[in-house]
């Protein structure tokens, strides 16, 4: 399995903000460890209000009291605020409080503050800092210095693809961001590499093709989508946000927005299948991260992750907390996953609203029975006739695996009563 201990070990100390000289240095290392396709984004791209902040890097920062250093902003990536303003000046205990930010869970953590690499046309001034060297200020006057060098941003965003026999396309994503944190967004990232290093190196060929995009979270996504082609992203058919893998927390697989991709219970089914810890949950749940933005776009995305787990958004977040026994379980339950979904046939819908099954050219009607004229209740017709009734409605390629599991009925029953529509040339089976 692909070394992703390595990759946590060499990425995980850089200062990965969305523009910034150590986020360029870590799409070159991705560049090296897979073929991937590059995207960039100038700052000139004004994409649905979306503004791509400055390439921003901290040369220099930290807070004196009486002649002494007594915090160093670069001692950590996390610990100047992301996007700060530079800043220069002699400001008072109660003045530098204002610019401070601690997390209130710990005495001892330093938080991650993101809120202006969104909002890059309002920014001010400040660091991330424990509480208790927030409270620790003795009164008197300090000097701060902040000091940056900044140039217009390009937003890069990497993907790669194996294709499959069908054009039909399963994603998988995860963030390439967030200073100086192991477990949000990298270890995913480690798991996308270990996951389509070992489907690359797959003995059969591929039915579906499967892309794994690497993005800075949220505004990655979105231009992503928003700047794919409209022929290539029709193909994107479903996919699964991959988040916080490496923490020794259970996995958490959060379903789609409307739970009808055929990855998502792919999984479920490799997950229930396991003896790993994990939990399910609907849309939104857990997290709402890059997910909402692939829905938007009408490309069902679910989640798997270890969240919650106590570090997130700290420093704590570190390689330290890396279980690669975690990770392994991960890649291992996608990969199940994904020979899930290419042991199963795919079907296409060849026509538009409503055949009438019932007339003997097609003679696909299912009767569930009239109770009223004594028909005794048979629940195996009752779920064949939902089966019926939900052909019609497909948008989109789906597996006869998630239509079995749609309608509660054995894969091989369904598979007989679609290949009596395939002979009538109603869907196509692929």
């Amino acid at each position: 399995m692909y070394d992703m201990l390595r990759l946590l070990a060499d990425l995980t100390p850089l200062n990965r903000v969305i523009c910034s000289s150590d986020y360029d240095a870590t799409i070159a290392y991705m560049r090296d460890v897979l073929p991937f396709r590059e995207h960039r984004y100038p700052a000139s791209d004004d994409y649905n209000g979306w503004a791509i902040p400055p390439k921003w890097d901290v040369v220099a920062a930290r807070i004196d009291f009486q002649g002494e250093t007594i915090y160093d902003g670069l001692h950590h990536p996390l610990a100047v605020m992301a996007l700060s303003a530079p800043f220069s000046g002699t400001v008072t205990r109660e003045e530098l409080r204002r610019h401070l930010h601690f997390d209130h869970r710990y005495p001892d953590a330093i938080p991650f503050h993101f809120r202006q690499l969104f909002r890059s046309w309002e920014r001010d001034w400040g660091f991330c800092v424990p509480r208790h060297f927030h409270d620790g200020l003795e009164a008197g006057d300090y000097q701060v210095v902040i000091e940056t060098r900044e140039e217009p941003g390009t937003l890069k965003v990497l993907d790669y693809t194996l294709q499959g026999r069908l054009p039909e396309t399963i994603v998988f994503g995860a963030n390439l961001d967030h200073p100086g944190v192991a477990n949000d967004g990298l270890s995913g990232v480690a798991v996308g590499v270990a996951l389509f290093d070992a489907l690359r190196k797959r003995s059969k060929p591929l039915n579906f093709s499967y892309r794994l995009v690497l993005a800075p979270g949220i505004i990655g996504s979105e231009y992503y989508l928003g700047r794919l082609p409209d022929e290539e992203r029709d193909r994107v058919l479903e996919g699964v946000m991959l988040e916080m893998l490496g923490s020794p927390t259970e996995l958490a697989l959060q379903y789609s927005r409307h739970r009808q991709s055929s990855i998502e219970i792919a999984l479920a089914d490799a997950l229930e299948r396991s003896d790993y810890r994990h939990h399910t949950g609907e849309f939104e749940s857990a997290l709402l991260n890059d997910e909402y933005i692939w829905e938007a776009y009408g490309i069902p995305m679910a989640s798997l992750s270890r969240y919650p787990y106590p570090e997130y958004h700290t420093d704590r977040d570190n390689f330290a907390l890396m279980d690669e026994g975690c990770l392994a379980e991960a890649v291992t339950a996608l990969l199940d996953a994904v020979e899930t979904l290419e042991a199963s046939a795919v079907i296409r819908k060849r026509f538009s609203g409503n055949i009438c099954l019932s007339h003997p050219r097609y003679d696909l009607y299912v009767d569930p029975g009239q109770v009223a004229f004594g028909d005794a209740p048979d629940e195996q017709r009752r779920r064949l006739r939902l089966l019926m009734d939900t052909i019609p409605t497909l948008s989109r390629p789906t597996s006869m695996n998630l239509l079995a599991r749609r309608v509660g009925l054995p894969l091989t029953l369904v598979e007989d009563y679609l290949a009596k529509w395939h002979e009538h040339d109603l869907i196509e089976i692929v």
